[in-house]
């Protein structure tokens, strides 16, 4: 049994620790806040792939007791507000499980419950400031001067890795994609009557004069809704209140032929905007017994939506290769694992950043660009949905010898 440190409790973290537990090894996660991160963050979506990871962990009925199904999408054009396509958003698993929107804090308190249940210890206030290593072991010293000995740290401390530069100090910085992410969830209770073009279960997209949204319904009739404005010099609105906050987002959209300024009106709470970034490859994910896990070795853009089910895609393949072995196998079971994922895992950043791509357009460009979209999405809509099965239907197999493969 390997005795395992886990750094970060977010969603990778959790999910890691729970598929070591399943590999036979004993693991801690360690995070840096004082406190748990229930109620933090807005919400996300778990694609199918995402729930056959679950499945291994024994988590997918849980998870698909969260939030509620979103198995398609449709994009349309703000500005005249005409259709342009619809897309599943990845099928469905052989029971009938597809995609499901859900707030961050219902994952993550689903994954800590988990954790909790399985005997899995979570310290908080624990901030990774070194890893010292020796032959008989790595010892993971905090920045409160506290320090904890095992056999493997894995780093699942998200986009600014404290133990990313300690694999390898030449690691890239993020890539910055100039959008801002916010959003908010309309009260079932304060959606306006009769508020057109929304229904449970679908997300309207659409690409705004001056900035890309979506919204949709779920079954309770609450609006949750998210846009990416660009992300200007000239403002910070981060440092806007709620007030202003609303203000600034209702006139982005106020032009668009859709309900968007409605709902952004209704809107209680508006997260506070936020940039995003990417990484489009590091040298190496992993180090003798340190390695990475989620958005510390491949973080992609929202426009993916595959940021939590690759997380745990991840923590299912770290657990597979680690199964069963001694201290000294470590770093060839890192090496089985860092080749099984690093090429899934690049090609689906750069095809996060290719989605994000027609989100950021000026004036000029937006007037050019709706003349030829719905060109390009009737093209699109001609190809067969077999192009995206390499990003929905991955499967790793925990009880076969070869790499994980289509489902």
């Amino acid at each position: 049994m390997l005795k395992c440190l886990v750094i970060g409790s977010g969603i990778a973290g959790l999910a890691t620790a729970n598929s070591l537990q399943k590999a036979g090894h004993h693991a801690t996660v360690f995070e840096a806040y004082s406190v748990p991160s229930d109620g933090v963050g807005g919400f996300l979506t778990v694609a199918v792939n995402g729930f056959d990871a679950l499945d291994t962990l024994e988590l997918k009925e849980a998870a698909a007791n969260l939030g509620f199904s979103t198995p398609q999408m449709s994009m349309y054009l703000g500005s005249s507000g005409k259709h342009l396509i619809d897309f599943d958003y990845g099928g469905s698993l052989p029971d009938g499980t597809t995609a499901r929107t859900m707030t961050r804090s219902e994952l993550y308190g689903m994954f800590r419950e988990a954790a909790s249940h399985r005997g899995i210890r979570i310290e908080y206030g624990k901030q990774l400031a070194t890893v010292k290593e020796a032959p008989d072991g790595v010892t993971a010293v905090f920045a409160d001067g506290t320090s904890a000995g095992g056999d493997l740290v894995v780093g699942a401390d998200g986009l600014h890795s404290a133990l990313r530069p300690l694999i390898d100090p030449s690691s890239p910085a993020p890539r910055n994609i100039p959008l801002l992410n916010t959003g908010g969830i309309v009260d079932s209770g304060l959606v306006p009557a009769g508020l057109p073009d929304v229904e449970p279960g679908r997300m309207k997209m659409v690409f705004g004069k001056r900035c890309f949204y979506c919204y949709m319904q779920d079954p309770e009739g609450r609006i949750w809704w998210f846009a990416n404005p660009l992300q200007r010099s000239s403002e910070d609105p981060a440092a806007l209140d709620h007030s202003a906050r609303k203000a600034w987002l209702t006139q982005l959209v106020a032009g668009d032929r859709t309900p968007m300024a409605t709902i952004i009106t209704a809107t209680d709470g508006i997260i506070r905007p936020y940039t995003t970034s990417d990484f489009p490859s590091i040298p190496s994910w992993h180090r003798g017994n340190l390695v990475l896990v989620g958005d510390a070795a491949h973080a992609a853009s929202p426009s993916s939506g595959q940021g939590a089910s690759m997380a745990i895609e991840d923590a299912v393949a770290l657990g597979r290769s680690l199964r069963g072995i001694s201290p000294a196998d470590i770093p060839g079971a890192l090496s089985r694992y860092e080749k099984e994922r690093r090429s899934r895992a690049e090609s689906v950043v750069e095809w996060g950043r290719r989605n994000a791509a027609p989100k950021i357009r000026g004036q000029f460009k937006r007037v050019f660009e709706d003349l030829v979209l719905k060109a390009v999405f009737r093209s699109l809509a001609r190809k067969t949905a077999d192009n995206f099965d390499w990003v929905y239907r991955h499967h790793i197999d925990w009880d076969a010898a070869e790499t994980a493969r289509a489902r």
